[in-house]
């Protein structure tokens, strides 16, 4: 049933490794692009509060498979944008990252906000009353506490991204999806087993992150 998978032609583990990599580059980008997205949300600043309100609000509400093609259409084939690739494989995995941070960014500040909004008012007022700034309540006092406060929607977030990557696909990405595409339309007396080979390979790589994560939420919560 699983003979396909000794065809050199389905290069199984490398795509799964393309996935991960996504997935990795795209959660660090989100991460940074959030927490940004986060701060200027709870700005005193009107204009930047109204930039990242509007941008939350509108790419969040997107098709993330329209934000890729996006991507690969407006700046590359319409802008001549490769973002530093070399080569097609080269820019198209790095516009897919790209598009995955603009999106997963969106979830990242929501998550964010929610655990800013969990630490006491009087914690930030109280940092004022010393002489801090703005950015130095907001990187000293408050976002330590509202990061972990939020580990698990990060986790869930985290694994709506692995799953999500497979949208790379649609710009010719050679991630898993692409591959079990190709797979089954090759191998089509074999579905189901193309299907548990690939249902199998994201449960690895999610199930683990999950527990993972759920513990570390569980260890570093603020007790109230």
């Amino acid at each position: 049933m699983f003979d396909f998978l000794g065809n050199p032609d389905y290069d199984v583990l490398g795509a799964f490794w393309v996935t991960v990599q996504l997935t990795l580059y795209s959660a660090a980008g989100s991460l940074v692009w959030g927490t940004l997205l986060a701060g200027m949300r709870v700005s005193p600043v009107p204009l930047m509060r109204g930039f990242a309100t509007g941008y939350v609000n509108v790419v969040r509400n997107i098709p993330l498979t329209v934000v890729i093609v996006a991507c690969s259409l407006g700046l590359n084939q319409t802008l001549q944008i490769t973002l530093g690739g070399q080569t097609f494989r080269e820019t198209g995995f790095r516009l897919a990252v790209l598009g995955l941070v603009a999106y997963t960014g969106t979830f990242v500040c929501e998550a964010l906000r929610s655990g800013i909004n969990t630490v006491p008012v009087g914690q930030a007022e109280a940092a004022r009353a010393l002489g801090l700034g703005f950015f130095q309540v907001l990187t000293l006092v408050v976002l330590p506490q509202a990061f972990r406060s939020v580990v698990a929607p990060l986790a869930n977030i985290l694994i709506a991204l692995t799953k999500n990557t497979t949208v790379a696909a649609a710009i010719s990405v050679a991630e898993a999806a692409a591959l079990m595409k190709d797979m089954t339309e090759n191998e089509s007396d074999a579905l189901f087993a193309v299907f548990a080979v690939f249902a199998f390979g994201f449960v690895v790589l999610t199930l683990p992150v999950g527990l993972l994560l759920g513990w570390v939420g569980r260890r570093v919560a603020v007790k109230r």
